[in-house]
């Protein structure tokens, strides 16, 4: 498939940008939907979104770039001129939540509101980013899966990467439906089964580098222990702990969850 959507002129638009802007525009829309079906919580207003938002989007897109650079700069560092073409694809998605999770709370620091429920926030335009921009990594050839014995060829592993982020939409939809959930919780329910499901699943069948144990099922098309699957390590452990905590009540509720 044609990774350009169309072009005008000089000007070039794919569908990797496309998909990634529109990803953005959804969440957005959807967050705004939160905030003004709510009481104020958190602190978190109209008016604090939008001051946030671009800072976050602009240091999410860093993090998710550079990250991803360093960890393929084998080939960067022949293309150097690659670097800055986002619209090539080729972002990391721990990077972006880094990179944004920095800003948001330098943010809440700042204008004294709860980051836990901003993250809560964040979450049905996460999953709908990793919806449309695996489909992008399709449309662009990349991410690719490992071959197999099958008739099938590769494992499609951009399609299962977007079948990921349609199962963690559906859990923050629940959750936001059923409401009296401590601030946080859907935040971290999110990272804890994306780094589940994305390290037993998708990065199982993707054709990455292999780091400490090196095995390969040619037949099947497996393959571990990728790097994302050993950094998901102590992400999963992290969330566990930290929605423990939360369920106990050690962040009691403020305001119920509004539906969506």
């Amino acid at each position: 498939m044609d990774p350009t959507m169309f072009r005008i002129g000089a000007i070039e638009v794919r569908w990797y940008g496309f998909l990634m802007g529109l990803s953005i525009v959804i969440g957005l829309l959807i967050m705004f939907r939160i905030v003004m079906k709510t009481q104020p919580r958190g602190g978190v207003t109209e008016d604090v979104v939008l001051t946030i938002i671009p800072f976050t989007l602009l240091a999410g897109l860093i993090g998710a770039r550079l990250i991803y650079v360093v960890t393929n700069w084998d080939f960067y560092a022949m293309y150097p001129a690659e670097i800055p073409r986002t619209d090539h694809g080729g972002l990391s998605f721990y990077g972006a939540l880094m990179g944004g999770a920095l800003v948001v709370w330098f943010f809440t620091r700042r204008y004294k509101v709860d980051f836990n429920w901003l993250g809560d926030l964040f979450v049905p335009g996460l999953s709908v980013g990793i919806i449309l921009v695996r489909i992008g990594n399709l449309i662009n050839g990349e991410s690719l899966g490992r071959q197999t014995a099958f008739s099938f060829g590769r494992h499609p592993t951009q399609l299962y990467g977007s079948l990921l982020g349609v199962i963690l939409l559906i859990i923050a939809y629940r959750q936001f439906r059923r409401g009296g959930l401590p601030n946080g919780y859907v935040l971290w329910t999110f990272v804890l089964w994306y780094s589940i499901l994305r390290a037993a699943v998708e990065e199982t069948l993707r054709d990455n580098p292999l780091y400490i144990i090196h095995y390969v099922n040619d037949r099947l098309g497996v393959g571990f222990l990728t790097l994302t699957q050993i950094t998901a390590v102590p992400l999963i452990l992290v969330a566990w702990y930290i929605l423990r905590r939360l369920k106990a009540g050690v962040q009691a509720p403020d305001q119920g969850q509004p539906a969506v």
